[in-house]
């Protein structure tokens, strides 16, 4: 059976470690601050990132890898593995970001004909790193290309997230709200829970006052998502660990948990976001 080899992009924010010892390839988007620019997860970590967020009056913006460096990517994991290889990329939500579409381009860039599958996860953060990583252990285990893609397919159907943000300040500057909303709403301590819908948007699902009322609606969401079925729960923080670990704790006391992750996002989804956040996604067995 031919090598499979799992590609995605930096804002899954999986782990350095746990993506070397699976053999993930990452493509890297970029963060800049001002004229500096980095290469998200390369050359700027997220505690670098939220240390430099916190003392900068520079907004951080951030950008697309371009589909050069897809093809870049796609012709090393064929030097490392030769050309039988089987490549599934799986890449952050269209409609989010144009990531999808440069490694599209970039595949039709090489000019030999590569077995190269690539998917628009509709999902962002490690709300498909967790699918990366599952798929990535899936072509350990020896399944086939259709096993793996099936395993992928059901992983995204069947995932739930919410996110709590601790400052409507990022989503203001960003644009996602008017400046008038974020003033009075930060005044009335409002705490917005946004999620991911089928396509891949980020939409507010309910606004709350206070972050444990809005933790609360968090875990009701989730109840009626998940009920007592098996899932993999993942809590994911912006430079927020120990409120992360806390809320992990109460997901396992509440879900019919089979595996957890402790996740921190990276400087791709903390530019948009804002240090703070805490975010619960769990994936149906």
């Amino acid at each position: 059976m031919p090598p499979i080899v799992i590609l995605t992009d930096s804002a899954s924010d999986i782990e350095p470690a746990l993506r070397e010892s699976l053999g993930i390839v990452s493509v890297p988007l970029k963060v800049s601050f001002g004229e500096e620019t980095f290469a998200d997860g390369v050359d700027l970590s997220s505690s670098q990132f939220f240390e430099k967020l916190r003392g900068s009056e520079v907004l951080p913006v951030t950008s697309q890898p371009s589909p050069l460096d897809f093809a870049e990517a796609y012709k090393g994991i064929v030097e490392k593995h030769g050309k039988d290889v089987q490549i599934i990329a799986l890449i952050l939500s269209a409609v989010l970001s144009g990531t999808y579409q440069s490694a599209v381009i970039g595949k039709s860039m090489l000019e030999e004909e590569l077995d190269i599958t690539v998917i628009d996860s509709r999902k962002a953060s490690f709300v498909h790193g967790i699918v990366a990583v599952e798929a990535a252990r899936a072509a350990q285990a020896g399944k086939s290309k259709q096993q793996i893609l099936d395993i992928i397919e059901r992983m995204l159907d069947q995932s739930a997230v919410y996110f709590v943000v601790d400052t409507l300040t990022y989503l203001q500057k960003g644009g996602r709200i008017g400046k008038a909303a974020a003033v009075v709403g930060s005044l009335l301590n409002i705490k917005p829970i946004l999620t991911l819908d089928s396509v891949g948007t980020v939409t507010p699902y309910d606004k709350v006052r206070g972050t444990k009322k809005a933790l609360a609606r968090v875990m009701e969401a989730l109840k009626e998502f998940a009920g007592d079925h098996p899932v993999k729960a993942t809590v994911l923080h912006g430079d927020a660990a120990a409120e992360g670990a806390a809320l992990l704790e109460q997901v396992k006391q509440e879900f019919n948990v089979t595996d957890t992750y402790l996740q921190e996002i990276g400087p791709v989804i903390g530019t948009h976001t804002g240090p703070g956040l805490l975010a619960c996604l769990l994936v149906k067995e």
